[in-house]
């Protein structure tokens, strides 16, 4: 099925009601839509009052469920398979980034990638490999792809958060211990926190402190920024 020609879903505008100085970008899980993560903007808009955030629907409809959407299968839970549809997925997202950035006159140091589980998956493959580093990848109950050629493709090195549930049945918390050693190992500024009876879900400390990493990871850019002689 071919996808739509360019990515659409929820969005919330900044709340000191200006131009927005930075974008989030939330990348749902399989089976869901924008709606799904738009939520978070209600958390996290105090502690950035100049974000516009923006949850698109994934390009294709879920093949697991009458209902939704995803951005690649996961029928099969091959790696090489799994890599195959980020890839894929890829060549929508990096254009509908570019894109979004463009109209607001932003560059990536003023962008931070969001994601739950396909979502994160998501996040963390286009922003290892984007040109320009943006300034952080929050990651909830996900998991790395391409692992095993990451160090033939790795481009940026973005500030990265990833939360994760010890209960966690759908996606095993095994998932991120490999991710965060083969970050680590490409010498990537990751950090990661082991949520005690959490399953495949977002908890309120995850909400909470995932707020304090966005906004550090964007005030760490914006030093840069200024730091960079005219």
């Amino acid at each position: 099925m071919n996808p739509p020609k360019t990515l659409s879903g929820p969005r919330m505008m900044p709340k000191s009601g200006q131009a927005p100085k930075q974008l989030v970008i939330l990348l749902h899980g399989l089976g869901a839509d924008g709606n799904d993560l738009i939520s978070l903007a209600d958390d996290w808009k105090d502690l950035l009052p100049d974000a516009e955030f923006i949850s698109p629907n994934a390009p294709f409809p879920c093949d697991m469920a009458p209902f939704g959407y995803q951005w690649f299968s996961l029928q099969s839970f091959a790696p090489e398979s799994i890599y195959k549809g980020a890839i894929d997925a890829a060549t929508i997202l990096n254009p509908y980034i570019d894109q979004e950035l463009s109209k607001r006159h932003l560059t990536d140091a003023d962008l931070a990638l969001v994601g739950f589980s396909q979502g994160t998956m998501m996040a963390l493959h286009v922003a290892l490999r984007r040109p320009q580093s943006c300034a952080g990848v929050l990651g909830f109950s996900g998991a790395l792809t391409g692992a095993d050629v990451l160090k033939n493709e790795i481009q940026s090195k973005p500030e990265i958060l990833l939360f994760h549930g010890d209960q966690d049945m759908v996606v095993p918390i095994q998932a991120m211990y490999m991710a965060e050693k083969t970050l680590k190992d490409l010498n990537c500024p990751v950090k990661t926190n082991i949520r005690q009876g959490l399953g495949h879900g977002i908890d309120a400390y995850s909400i909470q402190t995932g707020g304090v990493f966005l906004k550090n990871s964007f005030d760490k850019t914006n030093q840069i920024k200024r730091a960079r002689p005219a």
